[in-house]
């Protein structure tokens, strides 16, 4: 048996519904489904069973598991409880790695581009960052995740006994199918689709940095089937253990982005550009890449997804259907 936690949400969704097509139908799901439809990412899924945070302990006493894929964690990037994050994003994964350890359980984790704060330190997943701390994230599902990062380098660093795999997932700006419940955290092309659809005008930031034009704030956006893929790879190869980005390694600007959702409709372009709020141009990240040559260096070979192909395979394939979820 698998377990996936927060496999109701997005990612965690579509990794369940790449181990079902793989013919896995022994996946158990640790999620909190609430009001927001949820279950909706689970409805054409067959699981092995289905248990809220809550019950996860008890669940996991005397089990024996195949590996564990930990996605489950606030992942609002405006979220304010302290304590809250750090109990469901560090202590949380700090039980399930000493389970995973005990147990001799393939861990595979999600960690976040959101560790790398404002980039003036670049986007490079060299484990030395860590162990240099120089990382320093710029909110509080960032800090969550970069800490349990550097917790895990420091038991590599010590040479204590880790799970028999144990990766750690930097993923970036990942779209597609299954993350409509995510509100205002929904990718830009997700929440303007509909915009596009009815022929209203979509806005984007202008920009306020100097060779900078208005839209072309650049992010490493990622298809959420690749992700996928290097997820069922890892599991693949049990062999492999480290901190590796999930990117493309190449950035687009949001403009591109939403170039390509109206070429994929065929719709005339209607985009003006507003300025940005005052309480985030500070704050604000201009250029996100992940370099990707370590999980290339460690044998991943399944390459990327172009932003165009990637953007009329969610449009037609999910958002422009009556049906969305996968």
């Amino acid at each position: 048996m698998l377990l996936v936690t927060g496999g109701a949400g997005f990612i965690g969704s579509n990794v369940v519904a790449a181990l079902n097509d793989a013919g896995r139908t022994d996946v158990a799901v640790c999620d909190g489904l609430g009001h927001d439809g949820k279950w909706r990412n689970l409805a054409n899924r067959q699981l092995a069973d289905i248990l809220p945070p809550a019950e996860l302990p008890a669940w996991l006493n005397g089990r024996r598991l195949d590996a564990i894929i930990h996605l489950g964690a606030i992942s609002e990037t405006t979220a304010t409880d302290g304590d809250l994050v750090i109990e469901t994003n560090f202590r949380l994964s700090m039980r399930l790695l000493d389970w995973c350890t005990t147990n001799a359980t393939p861990f595979i984790y999600a960690s976040s581009a959101a560790t790398y704060g404002d980039g003036a330190q670049g986007f490079d997943d060299d484990p030395s960052l860590l162990a240099l701390k120089t990382l320093r994230p710029m909110n509080l599902y960032g800090w969550s995740k970069h800490l349990f990062d550097m917790a895990v380098a420091e038991h590599v660093a010590r040479g204590d006994r880790l799970p028999p795999q144990c990766v750690g997932l930097k993923f970036f700006n990942v779209f597609g199918p299954n993350e409509y419940h995510k509100g205002t955290m929904m990718s830009v092309l997700t929440r303007r689709f509909d915009d596009v659809k009815a022929g209203r005008v979509v806005q984007l930031f202008k920009s306020h940095r100097e060779g900078i034009a208005d839209g072309d704030q650049r992010r490493d956006f990622i298809y959420v089937d690749d992700v996928v893929r290097v997820v069922m790879w890892l599991l693949a190869t049990p062999s492999v253990s480290g901190l590796f980005n999930v990117g493309t390694g190449k950035a687009r600007s949001f403009r591109d982005l939403m170039l390509a959702t109206y070429a994929a409709l065929g719709a005339a372009p209607n985009i003006e550009y507003i300025d940005m709020p005052e309480q985030i141009r500070g704050s604000y990240q201009y250029f996100t890449q992940g370099n990707v040559d370590r999980l290339r260096r460690a044998g991943y070979n399944g390459g990327f997804t172009a932003l165009e192909d990637a953007v009329e395979t969610y449009v037609k394939g999910f958002l422009d259907r009556a049906d969305r979820f996968r």
